[in-house]
């Protein structure tokens, strides 16, 4: 499959690179908590969490934002956490990844045609961002977007990164409504949706293993065959 079109619409959100200056303070409310976090735990990244994967990645992952005691404190998406173990499991059982997690970012995993983002780069209070926030962060997610050349597929982890892609893009959210495992075909890009691989999904039984492998499973069957 061949990226014929942008997924982003002319004119949708300003130009931005692909990542925010560890220095960015577009949301005061997110920066006076990294603050607090830096005075609370030095040792920790605390600042806005870059992608982690292939550059030349055909598949992209987009999270909703690092977790505190995850990927803000090991400045890697989803390492350090519960999301970050079944995430990086999966990977490694569906050939994306090379070597072993071991939830610390110099564990020397590299991933294979992948790569992982967040809709939001800042670790929010209660892990719950603001639309504001959501909103303002939404021009990194088109640059990490723009900056990969060979994008076919996205995988969407919760609502509001299924949602926050669509907005990037201009995309009316009713035609493309949230769901587990669904699939929609945008402009020149397919984009598959999964509930959260949280703790709380996963204890719950919203999202089981089983559940998270078929999603892979199905794009992977079809970047195997692009």
């Amino acid at each position: 499959m061949t990226r014929s079109q942008p997924l982003t619409q002319p004119h949708t959100l300003p130009t931005a690179a692909p990542e925010p200056d560890y220095n960015c303070s577009f949301c005061p409310r997110l920066v006076a908590f990294h603050e607090a976090n830096r005075q609370a735990h030095p040792d920790w990244h605390n600042g806005p969490v870059a992608s982690f994967g292939d550059p030349q990645a055909r598949l992209l992952i987009v999270g909703l934002a690092p977790g505190l005691q995850g990927a803000n404190k090991t400045a890697r998406p989803f390492t350090g956490d519960y999301a970050g173990d079944l995430l990086y499991a999966t990977l490694e059982k569906f050939g994306l990844s090379k070597g072993t997690y071991a939830a610390r970012p110099d564990d020397g995993l590299t991933l294979h045609d992948v790569m992982i983002t967040n809709a939001v780069r800042c670790v929010p209070p209660q892990n719950k961002p603001t639309p504001a926030e959501i909103n303002t962060c939404r021009p990194f997610l088109k640059g990490r977007i723009d900056a990969l050349p060979k994008l076919t597929h996205m995988l969407a982890l919760g609502r509001i990164a299924h949602e926050s892609v669509l907005r990037m893009g201009g995309y009316k959210l009713s035609q493309y409504p949230f769901g587990h495992a669904s699939r929609h075909v945008l402009d020149g890009v397919t984009l598959f949706d999964s509930y959260h691989c949280s703790r709380y999904n996963t204890n719950t039984r919203r999202l089981t293993v089983e559940m998270f492998e078929g999603v892979f499973a199905q794009i992977t069957d079809e970047l195997k065959s692009a």
